[in-house]
């Protein structure tokens, strides 16, 4: 496991790092002494698993902290904390973090807490490959059903299914794939798309164009035309690791055979599989194809729509 710690008193710092090390229980990858001096982009680079924070920092507090790096950060929160207030205890559990401390720190009591919490992920984790397994029938599956039933088979509703078999649903990016999906369409009267598909910079600056509104400043679409494009690229990213993942528990999976080779370089597929059974994080950036990717998903959603109407 690694492990971040933010927390203003070094003293604390040092026992945290010196308990993992001494009892095996991962890595310190990281420290800061406020929340101020961390991101969630810092966080995801470092493959953080479970984060330390510190309730009380001088800057920016711990439940402000937790706040900003949420939903980017998808590991686990421990608390810690010399306030006890059944107000601020609530106000953090809200946010999902898995146990509020109290200092002084027990050295006991706070290994059990932490190898409680990385149980509790690794049975996430199997419980989560076990329903990949078994929860498909075929690529269009009960879903498709719903669909169909509903009447509603828009580009929108095909290509929300289409990130949700992907593993993608409840990422930040899919919401700019979904947007970036509904101007293609929207535009493909415009455009010959079958000769011709837009450039993805284009696609990109269209969607933040939209969502900013026509009179905002061009700094201001770039801006988000750059975030939109690092939120797509993480929704993208983990689609691969999904579809890895799958391909490791059974190469003959529906899932991985249909969208695997189809929506990435199945060397890239092949290279995060290898990785994940060795238990390794990912120590390369893997090759990702946005265009290729938007693309597909783009043919796929079309391709669907067409069928099921």
């Amino acid at each position: 496991m690694r492990f971040f710690i933010v927390d203003d008193d070094p003293a604390v710092r040092l026992m945290l790092a010196q308990m993992i090390e001494d009892e095996g229980l991962g890595q310190v990858v990281g420290e800061a002494e406020d929340g101020a001096k961390i991101d969630a982009q810092s966080i995801v680079m470092n493959q953080v698993d479970i984060l330390f924070v510190d309730v009380l920092m001088p800057n920016r507090d711990g439940i402000e902290t937790v706040r900003a790096l949420l939903p980017v950060f998808l590991g686990k929160i421990i608390m810690l904390s010399e306030v006890g207030s059944k107000d601020i205890v609530s106000r953090t559990y809200s946010l999902g973090i898995e146990y509020y401390v109290l200092k002084p720190l027990n050295r006991i009591e706070l290994i059990a807490i932490v190898k409680k919490v990385m149980e509790s992920m690794l049975l996430e984790s199997s419980i989560q490959t076990i329903k990949q397994s078994i929860d498909f029938v075929s690529p269009y599956d009960i879903n498709e059903n719903k669909i169909r039933r509903s009447g509603d088979a828009s580009i929108l509703t095909c290509g929300n299914y289409l990130l949700s078999e992907l593993g993608m649903a409840g990422e930040s990016g899919t919401q700019d794939l979904l947007e970036m999906l509904e101007y293609l369409f929207q535009d493909e009267s415009e455009r010959a798309l079958k000769d011709e598909f837009p450039a993805l910079k284009d696609i990109f600056w269209q969607i933040s164009s939209k969502k900013l509104g026509e009179r905002v400043d061009s700094e201001l679409i770039q801006k988000e035309f750059k975030a939109a494009e690092q939120r797509v690229r993480r929704a993208i990213s983990h689609a691969l690791n999904h579809l890895a993942s799958l391909g490791i528990t059974d190469y003959t999976h529906p899932k991985f055979e249909n969208y695997a080779a189809k929506f990435f370089d199945f060397m890239e597929v092949r290279r995060r599989m290898n990785e994940l059974e060795e238990d390794q994080k990912s120590s390369v950036n893997h090759k990702i194809n946005t265009k290729k990717f938007v693309q597909v998903l783009y043919l796929e959603a079309k391709q669907m729509m067409a069928t099921l109407n």
